[in-house]
């Protein structure tokens, strides 16, 4: 298959499927944002999102979404490795063109990963996950308790430095990625993709100050 037996192929999987994300993370980053003025609001949200079954088919397809991203990001990465065999051992200075996010997209999309699973941690396994096998209180908070959540995890300081970590790592990740998908969808002449380096940064930029923001303010609200 196309997709899957052609180097373009497996980068338009890696573009659709990244881009697919990045739409989701804007979703994810606005909601976060209404916890900011409202707790009944943001709990409101979490309880519409909850176990529904558009719920759980819309959690279903994003986690085939970044299975997908993943595997595919390795399979890349593992047969560019070997095209280059012994070449990439060689000791050569880096072109001044080639960003720092370019060659280091493996290492942050790890950290990406451990941090996604961090979160899965906090949230999704104490409140979709303790709902769909019937015990709504195993975090110690109501399932639906969104609000109650995300003041329970940036209280604790190590995972308020891990979240920074985790979503600096991510903005390198996204400002990156997001212009290289546009570039293989065939948006790579001179001027347009200029045009979506610029785009990549600020866009990318918003979506990670939105998750900041509410980690730092939570962690402030905590201190006092």
């Amino acid at each position: 298959m196309w997709l899957s037996n052609s180097s373009i192929g497996r980068k338009v999987v890696m573009s659709v499927t990244g881009i697919a994300l990045v739409l989701f993370l804007t979703f994810h980053m606005l909601m976060n944002l209404v916890a900011l003025f409202s707790a009944e609001g943001y709990n409101t949200v979490c309880e519409f999102l909850g176990t529904n079954w558009y719920a759980l088919i819309g959690t279903l397809a994003l986690a085939a979404l970044f299975v997908i991203h993943i595997v595919y990001a390795f399979w890349l990465t593992m047969l560019n490795r070997a095209a280059r065999g012994n070449e990439r051992y060689a000791v050569s200075a880096k072109p001044k063109t080639v960003e720092w996010a370019s060659q280091n997209m493996l290492a942050l999309g790890v950290i990406v990963i451990l941090g996604l699973l961090l979160h899965l941690f906090n949230f999704w396994y104490n409140m979709m996950f303790a709902e769909l096998i019937g015990n709504p209180m195993m975090g110690g908070l109501e399932a639906t308790d969104g609000y109650g959540y995300i003041v329970q995890t940036f209280s604790n300081p190590v995972f308020f430095v891990l979240y920074i970590v985790w979503l600096c790592a991510l903005w390198f990740h996204l400002t990156h990625g997001f212009w290289s998908s546009m570039q293989t969808l065939g948006w790579n002449n001179t001027t347009w993709i200029n045009r979506w380096k610029c785009i990549s940064n600020i866009y990318s930029t918003i979506i990670v100050l939105g998750f900041m923001l509410v980690a730092v303010v939570f962690f402030v609200k905590n201190l006092f």
